[in-house]
């Protein structure tokens, strides 16, 4: 299966990829089936449309603004089109509507308040976060439905799709690669084989679906999207919304680590950096899925950290998305990147993989220590639950992500110090974390009903 980079990384808004960003595009993409249909004004009169979120979309939905991005998308949005929007003023004009013009003589009776539920009964069997929207004539009877899940990192699958025997991601087969690679086990197989580096390889798979002048373009704006929010983090302060009254805190770490950087080390700039971003994306502004928008920060952190304090180039930060998103890849297909399927090991920890091997090629790896970096850093989240307090992407979500590019770039340094040979295979540790995420109680898969989410007194 091949995953481009830039599905991978996807420009969105906050505060969550898994809760926000996927039930928008599931919106989104019900709305035109709608529309689709052969459905006349007649048969829409007094017609009701609505949306009932299940399992994680259920429990935290409220908190991770699941019925906003629900009614965003149903009303024609996308993500990518909220980037220069007050997202805040057309909420609340939203919320003022009872109804969705499909065109000049088809509407449907909606209001977000009343017409997105959040049921926590039993969840879908498939995946734990689902979504059935469904429009139901006047006399009650269904007219058309869908049921979606949001699989993480923004993406999204129907009933069918999920049900498929093969993992239910709608990709190209691997085999239209030209370096066609399915584990890093192959990965590293080719690499031995043609002498390619792993973002070579992966730059060379994108031209098969892209074209170049595309991809480059992508890949900048990616970078540029990432800096954008960072330097907009690290100039904001303030509360954060949702009602913990969490006070930004990157500004005024960022300010003093200028104000005496003879006594600042990396672990205070990158905490600065990512915090930042995490900020941005628990504000509900404008971030970029890497893979996800709860672990958004770590590879910003890690890249903006190369780029600004070793002068790291253009290519080379071309590069380092191409050898991120190749690991992030494999961990998608091989296991998960959704903290509602396998806890926060499979959003944090696969950002801190992904940055490790993307810091691990750009500061000369080859690539059996590129692989030996992900796998480092990967290996030390295993177990990390997803716990969000009061289901907020911010305790302890926002300090995490520094902790996380601390950890990936630890493990690219420890790697470039070896020789790649190592003891854990990276398709070992990923099958570990699937596993482990298997077996994790549903409490600490971003419902908020375990852990540090339960752990706190409320005065």
């Amino acid at each position: 299966m091949f995953i481009s980079v830039l599905d991978l990384f996807k420009i969105g808004i906050g505060p969550s990829s898994s809760h926000t960003v996927g039930p928008m595009v599931a919106a989104h993409e019900f709305i035109g089936l709608i529309k689709a249909h052969a459905f006349d004004g007649e048969s829409l009169q007094g017609a009701t449309l609505r949306c009932t979120l299940k399992g994680s979309l259920a429990y935290t939905g409220r908190g991770h603004s699941t019925d906003r991005a629900v009614a965003l998308g149903l009303q024609g949005y996308l993500p990518a089109d909220l980037v220069d929007t007050d997202v805040q003023a057309l909420v609340t004009q939203l919320w003022q509507s009872q109804q969705i013009e499909l065109d000049q003589n088809r509407a449907l009776l909606f209001s977000p308040a009343r017409d997105v539920i959040f049921d926590t009964g039993k969840p879908l069997p498939q995946h734990s976060n689902g979504m059935v929207f469904e429009v139901t004539g006047r006399d009650g009877k269904p007219l058309l439905s869908e049921t979606y899940f949001s699989i993480g990192g923004g993406f999204i699958n129907t009933l069918a799709e999920i049900d498929q025997l093969q993992a239910p991601l709608k990709f190209a087969a691997v085999d239209s690669s030209a370096y066609p690679f399915d584990s890093a086990n192959t990965l590293l197989a080719l690499a031995d084989k043609h002498q390619l580096s792993v973002a070579r390889m992966k730059f060379i798979n994108e031209l098969e679906h892209l074209d170049e002048s595309d991809l480059i373009a992508g890949l900048d704006n990616i970078w540029r999207a990432m800096r954008t929010c960072i330097e907009g983090g690290l100039a904001t302060d303030g509360v954060l919304p949702g009602g913990l009254d969490i006070p930004r805190r990157a500004k005024g770490l960022y300010e003093g680590i200028k104000s005496k950087p003879e006594t600042a080390n990396i672990n205070d700039w990158l905490c600065a950096y990512a915090m930042a971003v995490n900020e941005e994306n628990a504000a509900g502004n404008m971030v970029v899925t890497a893979p996800t928008n709860g672990a958004a920060g770590v590879i910003p952190a890690v890249l903006y950290y190369f780029v600004t304090h070793e002068q790291g180039t253009q290519q080379q930060v071309r590069d380092f998305l191409l050898t991120a998103s190749a690991i992030g890849g494999l961990i998608k297909q091989r296991s998960s990147i959704s903290g509602a399927e396998v806890g926060c090991q499979g959003e944090v920890g696969s950002a801190a993989a992904m940055a490790a091997a993307g810091l691990c090629e750009v500061r000369g790896g080859n690539a059996r220590q590129v692989e030996n970096a992900a796998e480092i850093a990967l290996e030390h989240h295993l177990g990390m639950t997803c716990d969000p307090v009061k289901g907020l992407v911010q305790v302890p979500c926002i300090e995490r992500n520094g902790f996380g590019a601390i950890k990936a770039y630890a493990a690219a340094s420890l790697a470039l110090r070896g020789d790649g040979k190592h003891f854990m295979p990276l398709d070992n540790c990923i099958e570990a974390m699937r596993k482990t995420g298997l077996e994790m109680s549903y409490k600490y898969k971003e419902t908020s009903l375990g852990g540090l989410a339960v752990s706190i007194t409320e005065c």
